[in-house]
């Protein structure tokens, strides 16, 4: 018998895009515009001629993509209902734009510029987003030179609000005030915007990069799902520090951020974040865009390989070890409500209906915090407001006068905790409404049960879980179910029991559970009744929902 010689060949690992490996061959078409020039440098063309020549004159991938790293998307062109998401022809002649306010931080001057913008040039809309900045709508190209010109004589830009880019970055809306706090995260939140932000060693990332520092102990900026968090923590021999966790983020692939196990002093902290962040750059996966996040990354490699490729290749030292920040059980996030800060004077933080707002109530926001002679003005990671500084015997009356700005500083349970994306109305991958939505909802729910606990509901337009709805007491995803007639109705699926904090974990997704929009007033109040009916004594809704019999639910 003759032998056969049979050659194999090596197997060939499909690239991943990342930088590191030595390939810098930009695999989709989001790494070759970037490639081709600094999306940075779009600024340029947008004062010199988009502005002057108008929407037409506007270069796609500078429309579609450039653009964002200065804040700027192109909104959902006004008629066009969910059943248009996901195909072209949906950008209208307007943008949206992220006003960049790291640390959701505003004096009342600058607040008045945003408010004068809004009235201006947007139509007099502005959204408290989940990320502490405004977002506004019904931009002109036309008008973005004069816009930028306002916010930046006031100290504001919207510089990297959008892109692949390091975003804003979230930080303790009472820190420096709390009495609690155990370290304040300002100056490395400073440090790290002035030197790293508009800096093109750190403009092209391969996806979003999203920042959070806080030394509060209620844990206050959603460290769990932020791609960096510095988390405060008090270790037994250096003293006041973070407890560094990478890796978080939801959407449709949700994970949770990784402690490295490391201690970060105050001083430490924006090298070790510029570290984190050059890995994302150079290893990250740039061939698919749905595996781009860091998150992907750190779960293929691990927070002990993580630790060492930062510490040896990128700080060229070790970090001590350090003790895991824990939340203070039933600690509430939000600040809402009249607290004592500090130096004696308290904050007054309120509640709007998932963050909606308008140019003229932040106009009237601002005189009515100057009126209490406070200058500050805080937004929150959970679309709150927070007016600091205010004198004790001022703030009964604050309380009051902030209503008539449907400003509420003690809401009902269902007002505080419900949020909401942008929505059908200005965002193109959308299928529902949110906005309208959330308010209808939470005043019918006002009208039929008092709940004395917290109980949150946060609505997403689409998949991407902008609001967070995979770490909500009930999460609420838009979609669309067609009709026997044809038509579309708007249902949402219905995920139940996510919670961050102390009882961490993400939603659960029961079988075919969707529940119509128009029904869900009763079907959470259905759902709320069955939880009081049942729980256990200090048994959230959260715990409740996991042990649930699944007809209880429904």
């Amino acid at each position: 018998m003759s032998s056969v010689t049979v050659t194999t060949r090596p197997t060939r690992t499909k690239s991943t895009g990342a930088w590191a490996d030595g390939d810098r061959t930009p695999l989709n078409h989001n790494e070759e515009f970037k490639q081709e020039d600094d999306a940075l440098n779009v600024r340029a063309r947008i004062e010199e001629t988009y502005s002057k020549q108008g929407f037409a004159s506007i270069a796609k991938d500078d429309l579609t993509g450039r653009m964002r790293w200065w804040g700027l998307y192109t909104q959902r062109k006004q008629g066009l209902d969910g059943t248009h998401t996901g195909e072209d022809g949906l950008d209208d002649e307007f943008f949206m734009m992220r006003v960049r306010s790291d640390g959701g931080r505003m004096t009342t001057d600058q607040l008045r510029a945003v408010a004068g913008i809004s009235t201006d040039f947007a139509r007099d809309t502005a959204d408290i987003s989940d990320r502490q900045n405004i977002q506004l709508h019904w931009i002109r190209i036309e008008d973005v030179p004069e816009i930028w010109r306002r916010l930046e004589a006031v100290g504001l830009s919207t510089t990297e609000a959008c892109g692949d880019c390091p975003r804003t970055m979230l930080g303790s809306p009472v820190a420096g005030i709390a009495k609690d706090e155990i370290i304040d995260g300002t100056p490395a939140l400073d440090e790290i915007k002035a030197k790293f932000i508009g800096d093109p060693e750190y403009s092209n990332l391969p996806r979003k990069f999203k920042t959070a520092i806080s030394g509060s102990p209620s844990m206050d900026i959603a460290h769990e799902i932020n791609d960096i968090s510095f988390v405060g923590v008090h270790h037994p021999e250096h003293g006041p520090g973070f407890d560094l966790w990478v890796g978080g983020g939801l959407s449709v692939k949700p994970i949770f951020a990784q402690r490295l196990g490391v201690w970060v002093s105050l001083e430490q902290v924006p090298e070790v974040w510029a570290g984190v962040t050059a890995i994302f750059r150079d290893h990250g996966y740039r061939r698919l865009r749905n595996k781009a996040r860091l998150k992907f990354l750190m779960a293929d490699w691990g927070a002990e390989k993580f630790r060492e490729v930062l510490e040896r290749d990128y700080l060229g030292r070790s970090l001590p070890d350090g003790p895991e920040a824990k939340a203070v059980p039933g600690s509430r996030r939000d600040h809402v409500g009249i607290h004592e800060q500090k130096d004696g004077r308290v904050w007054v933080g309120a509640a709007p209906i998932a963050g909606r707002m308008t140019g003229t109530k932040l106009t009237r926001l601002a005189e009515l915090a100057e009126a209490t002679g406070s200058r500050r003005i805080r937004f929150t990671p959970h679309q709150k407001v927070l007016v600091l500084d205010v004198p004790p015997a001022a703030a009964d009356q604050l309380a009051v006068d902030l209503k008539d700005l449907d400003l509420e500083v003690h809401p009902s349970e269902w007002r505080r905790n419900v949020m909401a994306c942008t929505g059908l109305e200005f965002c193109k991958l959308a299928l529902t409404d949110t906005k309208k939505r959330a308010r209808w909802t939470v005043e019918e729910l006002e009208k039929r049960l008092d709940i004395d606990v917290p109980f949150s509901i946060h609505f997403n337009g689409c998949p991407n879980s902008c609001a967070r709805s995979q770490v909500a007491d009930v999460g609420l995803k838009g979609m669309l179910e067609k009709q026997d007639d044809g038509s579309h109705l708007e249902v949402f699926q219905v995920h139940l029991g996510g919670a961050l904090a102390e009882d961490l974990a993400l939603a659960r997704k029961t079988r075919a559970l969707k529940v119509a929009g128009d029904d869900l007033p009763d079907y959470i109040e259905r759902l709320a009744r069955t939880y009081l009916a049942q729980r256990s004594d200090g048994e959230s809704f959260a715990l409740w929902v996991r042990r649930a019999e699944e007809d209880d639910i429904r």
